[in-house]
């Protein structure tokens, strides 16, 4: 994508690269946001051409260049009992636990792939994994369903094993994962999109019904900052039904 952001660059400024400025670049982007391309599209050709430019040219013509921001899209949150249904069509012990770990822990497909026997413990109910994302260590919680399934799951592993989930060289692939994924949202027959990633929305979404503190939840889901936690207050149907108009103070006040 870097090397077609760049193609595509000159092929419309028309220039030699040595005689490129900060106003070419503008004049593109503006280009690409004409033309409907999302603003993540845009901040992706910005990211290419900085890269060329800044990095490997060190021109310095990107510094003041600015790009819209993401439009974040809320998704579709799985309910609650859609979520038990493609767990039970996950189709093997270890597919399901694979699944459990997502949402009863909220865990990133890549974290799940990552996990290690050792970083497993049960008699406190939780979990600490080493080097998550941005290489913090990381604490998660593990369910009572969650925890019954490990203990069988335990009774059936190699004794030598290293990872919980072991793949054909050392742990499973992201991909396999996501594959397993697309198998039991297809079994379970539910119409809505379903991916990796959004049983971790379930996760703090239902949290969140449940009247978890958000920071708490910020925690749980090893969010850097608040904000990128609140955008599940968004998506919480249940939360919003919860709130009462003013008009029905109103009424029983002049009842």
């Amino acid at each position: 994508m870097y090397t077609y952001f760049n193609e595509k660059f000159l092929e419309f400024i028309k220039k030699d690269i040595e005689n490129i400025t900060t106003e070419d670049v503008k004049a593109f982007l503006a280009e690409l946001l004409s033309k409907g391309n999302e603003p993540s599209t845009v901040s992706l050709a910005k990211s290419a051409l900085a890269f060329f430019y800044e990095s490997l040219l060190e021109r310095g013509i990107m510094l003041k260049i600015k790009t819209p921001k993401h439009r974040r899209k809320i998704p579709e949150v799985l309910t609650k009992e859609e979520v038990r249904v493609l767990i039970d069509n996950a189709g093997s012990l270890r597919n399901k636990l694979l699944l459990e770990f997502m949402y009863a822990s909220g865990l990133r497909v890549s974290e799940c792939a990552s996990l290690k026997v050792n970083d497993i413990n049960m008699a406190e109910k939780s979990g600490l994994l080493k080097h998550g994302k941005g290489g913090k260590d990381r604490f998660f919680i593990l369910s009572e369903e969650l925890i019954n399934d490990l203990k069988e799951y335990f009774l059936e592993m190699k004794e030598e094993q290293e990872f919980l989930f072991p793949g054909n060289s050392k742990e499973i692939t992201s991909r396999a994962i996501q594959d397993i994924v697309k198998r039991a949202a297809k079994r379970s027959g539910i119409k809505k999109h379903i991916y990796c990633h959004g049983l971790r929305h379930a996760f703090a979404t239902h949290l969140l019904e449940n009247g978890t503190d958000i920071r708490l939840i910020q925690e749980l889901l090893a969010h850097s900052n608040l904000q990128t936690t609140q955008f599940y207050t968004q998506i919480s149907k249940q939360q919003l039904l919860k709130v009462k108009s003013p008009m029905d103070s109103i009424s029983k006040e002049g009842a």
